[in-house]
């Protein structure tokens, strides 16, 4: 069976990309089990360029198929920040609640309707030979006035999906995986893993 390297050392992404991926006929690997270290900085200006950045690196210094996103959050009221900085919005050594923290402060006096915002995930899936395929997805949601939901990572606890009346941290992780940028990303990054694996 093929090994698939999830580029990323995020434990909540990894959690997401093994359900994501699961069946598809690939062993699914992470940089720590295959003892990788090296950090790649993201340096691009964009998703796509950290994505592809991230997945060409690591399967070259791996030597097998690596998936790498990059993703962010793009808040319409303060002009679609955070976006590809919202890792480090808060700071380089922020942790989830202080980046949630920091996010609400800044919102803070906007009106409901005005806090729309969107969930944005761009997959890169490179191969040792440096060639790399994009996928993106994305979800529509609001900033909720306060932190609710104990579930997922980062933004989640107040990313509000009007159509369920719930923020991304109250689902369990089955409902999020059918509607969060990722999971919208990853139905056709799997697409791409069965071509490669045929």
């Amino acid at each position: 069976m093929p090994k698939l390297l999830l580029a990323t050392s995020n434990p909540g992404k990894i959690r997401e990309y093994r359900s994501l991926l699961d069946g598809l006929g690939y062993r699914i690997t992470t940089l720590a089990e295959e003892g990788i270290t090296k950090v790649v900085t993201e340096s691009g200006n964009n998703y796509e360029q950290n994505a592809r950045l991230k997945a060409i690196t690591y399967a070259k210094l791996s030597q097998l198929t690596a998936l790498a996103d990059d993703s962010g959050l793009e808040v319409d009221a303060l002009n679609g920040e955070p976006g590809v900085k919202s890792a480090r919005f808060a700071g380089d050594v922020a942790t989830d609640t202080d980046k949630v923290s920091f996010l609400l402060a800044k919102l803070k006096g906007v009106p409901w309707k005005q806090r729309t915002a969107c969930f944005k995930c761009v997959i890169a899936i490179a191969t040792p030979g440096g060639r790399a395929k994009v996928c993106y997805g994305e979800c529509h949601g609001m900033i909720a006035l306060e932190v609710k939901g104990e579930i997922g990572f980062g933004y989640d606890p107040i990313f509000f999906l009007t159509e369920i009346g719930k923020t991304m941290a109250e689902l369990p992780l089955e409902m999020k995986n059918q509607i969060s940028h990722r999971a919208r990303a990853s139905q056709k990054a799997r697409r791409l893993l069965q071509q490669l694996h045929i």
